[in-house]
């Protein structure tokens, strides 16, 4: 590939220190390297606290399952998420009994469109109790307009693919998946204000266990019937993350701000080159708030999208279709409601596609995209 979506991000000195790490220490399990990149997100997200998992995946699982706990959701209740969008951000509402309820996509953001989120509000009043809102592509979601629309409903972000967009919610998830802006090669990060949900969070991990806990004496003292060491105080998982990972964590976040400069840099570019031609729907200019994660084409008919991919295969360019499309075409979720009502979403499933944005795209790869749009659209 002259053009893969990504390329590796973890340097020979990343590798060398590593190496070191390992040559030099004799605890690799979660310890203080853990503690200390969870202080450095943090930092970095301008939050106050927050809990490194295994995955972006186990992010959203682990942070369902507290929320929920916490504010005593009561289960079938609803929970309002995109129809495009990743299948983790869905898998958690339906793994721990919730019913999904789905909005189509703005052709803009790739987020709520707007028009059928007031007809979902109408519809279910007071019903929705979680919004799950991914900011999808790197692109930010109006978080703040949903508000108006479900003034009493909880506000969770799932922002994977989108390190650095603005939050404005109870809690969010990033993940340090290999094809991410950074990467721990597998992890994932929760951050949130809210310390009651830190605490939850934080003994969910480690499968539930008080010792986790930041209240840890108190629990004890009130349960001094059963070993405190051994002592569970809620139900969880085992979502720890490594001090290896943790490391390379530190060593990519010193690293990311630039990385997210050159993302955004090289999104204002592919606008640019979009707005000469007709056969694309262009996303939301968003050029200094965005995060961009890839460079996504929506072309509005099928000829011309099978041009794109043949250009892009000869040329060397991966490509993927946009997330998943539209879940309910997909046979895991086709229960969950009625596809056609999603009339964006089934034109991001059947006409959208995007290729990779990150530090390593080059003049020189916008000049071959910028000579295949040239031969395949007209201005």
């Amino acid at each position: 590939m002259t053009w893969p979506l990504i390329k590796n991000s973890i340097t020979w000195k990343d590798r060398f220190l590593l190496s070191k790490f390992i040559m030099t220490s004799d605890k690799f399990t979660q310890g203080s390297k853990v503690r200390a990149f969870e202080k450095e997100w943090s930092d970095w997200s301008n939050t106050k606290y927050s809990v490194f998992v295994n995955s972006g995946s186990s992010a959203n699982l682990l942070l369902t399952s507290a929320v929920t706990e916490l504010y005593k959701i009561e289960k079938n209740a609803k929970i309002l998420t995109s129809v495009s969008t990743w299948a983790t951000t869905v898998s958690p509402i339906i793994q721990l009994g919730y019913t999904p309820v789905f909005c189509d996509t703005d052709l803009g953001n790739f987020c709520f469109d707007l028009s059928h989120l007031k007809k979902l509000s109408e519809q279910y009043k007071e019903e929705i109790k979680i919004i799950f809102v991914p900011h999808l592509l790197g692109l930010k979601a109006p978080v703040s307009v949903y508000k108006t629309f479900f003034p009493k409903a909880i506000i969770i972000e799932d922002c994977c693919e989108s390190h650095g967009v603005e939050v404005e919610g109870e809690a969010s998830t990033y993940s340090f998946y290999f094809g991410h802006h950074m990467t721990t090669v597998e992890g994932g990060m929760i951050s949130t204000d809210n310390k009651e949900l830190y605490n939850l969070l934080l003994m969910k991990r480690s499968h539930g266990l008080a010792r986790e806990s930041l209240f840890f004496d108190k629990y004890t003292q009130e349960n001094t019937e059963t070993e405190a060491s051994f002592l569970f105080m809620t139900t969880g998982f085992n979502f720890r993350n490594s001090e290896l990972f943790a490391l390379l964590g530190s060593l990519q976040l010193k690293k990311l701000d630039k990385w997210i400069q050159a993302r955004r840099n090289n999104y204002k570019k592919f606008i640019n080159l979009l707005e000469n031609y007709d056969e694309f729907i262009i996303p939301e200019d968003q050029r200094s708030i965005n995060s961009s994660f890839c460079l996504p084409f929506i072309v509005k008919n099928k000829l011309t999208l099978e041009k794109l991919k043949q250009k892009f295969e000869d040329n060397g360019i991966e490509y993927r279709p946009i997330i998943a499309g539209n879940l309910l075409k997909h046979p895991a979720y086709k229960s969950f409601g009625v596809c056609e009502d999603f009339p964006n979403a089934n034109l991001i499933h059947s006409f959208g596609i995007y290729i990779g944005n990150s530090q390593f795209v080059t003049n020189k790869n916008f000049k071959c995209l910028e000579k295949i749009l040239g031969e395949i659209c007209k201005k």
